[in-house]
């Protein structure tokens, strides 16, 4: 027996239509798209990732799948490191470009003009061009055998100055975009311990 479906006062009815299951990434996917420098015996590469997730704060860690086809996986997967930079709006036609191709067959920093800085703790490079760039080294690899599911440490984070809210790029599936609004706050009500 079902129970019966309780209405508040502020409650609001939304119609709803079934949705195949494969599509379901455009409501779930975490954060905003990032470009993913590697490095391994002298080549460096770059690609498009649009699924991560911070697992912990401390230490800081973040899981992303990165598909055992591309040319990143191997080069991430033996060198152990990379670095996650952050994009920004204005580079939306460049993270397509650099998911649209493979290291294998082109210099992805030549042909998209990428400017790249050295790192601090890895050998994968920085680029310059995103507002952010966190430094990671493998922390758990029990998983990208059978899932292809990274687990790393962010040993060193950089961010830029301004703007403090930058508007990010998030993937929804089928070559659609959003990009991050306005910022709303809820400071007085917010509990940190709830998270």
């Amino acid at each position: 027996m079902k129970a019966a479906s309780k209405v508040t006062k502020s409650a609001k009815t939304i119609g709803k239509k079934d949705l195949p299951v494969a599509e379901i990434r455009r409501y779930l996917e975490p954060g905003p798209i990032v470009l993913v420098t590697s490095s391994w015996k002298g080549e460096d590469n770059v690609m498009t990732m649009g699924w991560h997730t911070v697992m912990e704060f401390t230490p800081s860690l973040v899981g992303c799948i990165i598909a055992g086809g591309n040319h990143s996986h191997a080069m991430i997967r033996k060198s152990g490191q990379c670095v996650i930079n952050i994009p920004t709006a204005d580079m939306l036609d460049t993270v397509v470009g650099i998911g649209n191709c493979s290291g294998a067959d082109v210099d992805k920093f030549e042909r998209f003009g990428l400017t790249t800085q050295q790192a601090k703790h890895v050998d994968a490079p920085l680029l310059t061009q995103c507002f952010a760039n966190l430094e990671c080294r493998l922390h758990d690899k029990r998983l990208i055998g059978r899932y292809d599911f990274f687990i790393f440490e962010v040993v060193k984070a950089h961010v830029a100055r301004t703007p403090k809210y930058p508007q990010a790029v998030h993937y929804t599936g089928d070559g659609i975009f959003t990009l991050s609004g306005r910022q709303v706050s809820r400071r007085a009500k917010f509990r940190p311990e709830m998270l």
